[in-house]
């Protein structure tokens, strides 16, 4: 199938049926998330997969009582730097350039760039600008999902503090932006399944600047 029908063949599931996404297809959607692009090549951002069952019941109560996040095979938390630093920005270039056998000091007038724009933005900033770099690999994570034909539920309808605290995620810096539910679908039970997808009409979405 091509990625269009792969796209029109998925939908936000609403009840999962509990069956397991085999290792290779989860592999295959978590790779998709790492290949992903991201601002300045610094992937701000990391996937907890979860599929320990009492902790998907603890995130459960704090994401609205969802059900999908208990009947899932694994639960995706997409989590985001809370801010840059400027040692954290040169550990990702010296690894690239490392893995690209260049010097160090290569890069260093862009890094210090980069720096010059960010530090002066504040935290908050920060944080919310790595937050949108990870719905790039959320992205990307649905449409591998949709071709394995694995069910795929984004979620932002979560108490992101809540989730921090239960995956202790203020000690490595991060704070939950997304959760993605991965499982298959309860075609008996989803009111939406049989549902016709609704989206705005091309004319009324692209607009062609010539």
């Amino acid at each position: 199938m091509s990625l269009i029908e792969d796209l029109q063949w998925r939908y936000a599931t609403k009840k999962m049926n509990g069956n397991t996404v085999p290792q290779e297809k989860l592999d295959y959607i978590l790779e998709a998330a790492r290949l992903a692009p991201s601002s300045s090549g610094l992937q701000p951002y990391q996937v907890f997969v979860i599929s320990n069952k009492a902790l998907q019941e603890k995130i459960k109560t704090v994401a609205w009582d969802q059900s999908q996040i208990i009947d899932a095979s694994h639960v995706l938390v997409f989590a985001a730097w809370d801010g840059y630093t400027e040692e954290k920005i040169k550990s990702v270039f010296d690894k690239t350039l490392d893995e690209r056998g260049l010097p160090h000091e290569t890069m260093d007038d862009y890094r210090k760039n980069i720096w010059g724009l960010y530090e002066p933005l504040g935290q908050a900033w920060q944080a919310q600008h790595a937050a949108k770099q990870a719905y790039i690999s959320f992205g990307l994570a649905i449409a591998a999902a949709a071709e394995q034909k694995v069910d795929a539920t984004p979620m932002e309808g979560f108490l992101p503090p809540k989730v921090d605290e239960l995956l202790e995620l203020d000690k490595l810096g991060l704070k939950s932006a997304l959760i993605l539910a991965l499982g298959y679908r309860d075609e008996e039970n989803d009111w939406l399944v049989n549902m016709k997808k609704v989206r705005t009409a091309k004319e009324d979405f692209v607009t062609e600047l010539k």
